[in-house]
């Protein structure tokens, strides 16, 4: 694998995703790996369903094909809802939105659907087993993204339904079949129309992009057009070249909110081909949803060590966090906590920095220079003691080789941190780890205004660094003092 990450979406089994007692293997291992750079770069991911789920899959969306097509060419007026009038945990049964040209019919498990003048209609078939297919693996990718942020097993149950529901509970979740562009259904009179380089005619509905409310989203459509936004700011289409058991997965706001921003939500949109089709583009799309009075709130993230920034401080009500708006420029333009770059920095004149060498015979250390290097050798013979307990032999990587497989499965640092239990997000400890003037362009863009922050380190020259001392050193170098603390401290 490239040592610059992922370099096309991620793929893995939903079967390498389940959790077995003991210790994890290396298929589960790679699997979350794989998930979880593919999320950080993507926002996205690939997995594929065993063969029996894909038979499902190919026939649920058949049926969707089939249900819609028998449908009027244009619904009643009672049944025409846009996404902000719909109660969000109340969904059942047959919605059409025609500004985003687009029918859904939402499948609630424990909530019968109420049809016009009491009307009775077949849903499309298989509504309840895809449910369930859809459901379990969407807990177990919820898990398996636990299981890299060092959670503990099964942190989000409490605000998930109960599997199976009970009496009289309505599920929070919801399956919902999708139809866009049904020629039959309306004519495209509130949409962008535009021909590509290759002939082909396309939509782009007036509401071009959007983010997930929920926790986890899956996705099977028939046509390709679903596109997501990648850390980089480009449109990448997802679902070209899905195969018969395969889905594209992405995590919404609510995870987002619950992680305390250490998984972004994915921004995306649909492109629909106009090409001549009787049936439109169906779809397939599961949203794993928190109970409606339940909190979101970062204390499993505290307790595995996170830092928590003051605006995820505070618990959440789930039922005003899905009917509020939410602003989403913050979160796409805060950097990733995986993809960390070290850029050269340079004073403003565009002359990259260099540092002069010194003879230490002459001149000694300055202040604030002994006290890093005294945190460095802490927080290294603590690092030291915990591999010689486990017996993992230790070896550092120097920084051109870090920077060079920083995305990598199989580097050392990686190998090394999810050995010993390092806690994700807390940079790791090299001997290029603490800050020189060659790196002040990183800790800046890390935490803004570091430098203005540390100018008071020269008054404590003179002083011999405890073990508290160090740790509050580091902490405030690296801002995450709560994971530096509670890692050290055990």
């Amino acid at each position: 694998m490239a040592g610059s990450g992922l370099t096309s979406l991620g793929r893995v089994k939903l079967t390498d995703l389940v959790p077995l007692e003991g210790l994890p293997s290396d298929a589960y291992k790679i699997s979350v790996s794989i998930l979880s750079q593919s999320l950080a770069q993507f926002s996205a991911v690939i997995v594929q369903f065993p063969e029996s789920d894909g038979s499902l899959l190919r026939s649920g969306l058949e049926s969707a094909r089939l249900y819609f097509h028998q449908r009027e060419s244009y619904p009643p007026a009672d049944i025409i809802h846009t996404a902000e009038s719909r109660e969000w945990c109340k969904t059942s049964g047959y919605y059409a939105d025609p500004h985003l040209w687009q029918e859904s019919y939402d499948y609630r498990p424990g909530l019968t659907p109420s049809e016009p003048n009491n009307s009775i209609e077949f849903p499309p078939a298989g509504l309840q087993d895809m449910f369930a297919s859809f459901g379990k693996a969407a807990r177990h990718i919820l898990d398996a993204i636990s299981f890299h942020l060092n959670l503990r097993s099964f942190p989000f149950a409490e605000i998930l339904d109960n599997v199976p529901l009970r009496n009289r509970e309505i599920s929070s979740s919801v399956l919902s079949v999708c139809c866009h562009a049904r020629p039959s259904f309306q004519e495209p009179q509130h949409h962008n129309i535009a021909t590509q380089e290759d002939g082909q005619i396309v939509m782009y509905p007036d509401q071009d992009h959007h983010v997930d409310k929920g926790l986890i989203s899956i996705v099977k459509s028939d046509k390709a057009g679903l596109q997501v936004r990648d850390f980089q700011g480009r449109w990448i289409l997802v679902d070209g070249d899905l195969g018969p058991q395969e889905a594209v997965v992405y995590p919404g706001l609510a995870l987002y909110q619950a992680t305390a921003g250490y998984v972004s939500p994915a921004l995306h949109k649909t492109e629909i081909n106009m090409e001549p089709n009787m049936y439109g583009r169906c779809s397939l799309a599961f949203k794993l949803l928190p109970k409606s009075m339940a909190n979101l709130d970062c204390s499993e993230m505290r307790a595995a060590g996170y830092g928590i920034e003051a605006q995820f401080q505070l618990p959440v009500p789930v039922d005003d966090f899905m009917q509020r708006s939410h602003q989403t420029d913050h979160i796409f333009n805060r950097p990733g906590f995986q993809c960390f770059n070290f850029p050269p920095t340079n004073d403003g004149s565009g002359k990259t920095i260099r540092r002069r060498k010194q003879n230490p015979k002459s001149k000694p250390l300055p202040p604030s220079k002994r006290l890093r290097l005294e945190a460095q050798r802490v927080l290294k013979e603590r690092v030291q003691d915990i591999a010689d307990k486990k017996g993992i032999k230790l070896r550092f990587c120097n920084l051109k080789e870090c920077e060079n497989h920083i995305h990598a499965l199989d580097s050392p640092c990686a190998n090394i941190r999810l050995e010993i239990g390092w806690p994700p997000g807390v940079p790791f400890v090299h001997p290029h780890d603490l800050p020189n003037k060659a790196k002040l362009g990183f800790l800046e863009a890390y935490e803004p205004g570091w430098t203005e922050g540390h100018q008071n380190l020269d008054r404590l020259v003179n002083t011999r660094l405890t073990l508290t001392e160090s740790i509050t050193l580091i902490s405030s170098i690296w801002g995450t003092c709560d994971q530096v603390v509670r890692f050290l401290g055990g």
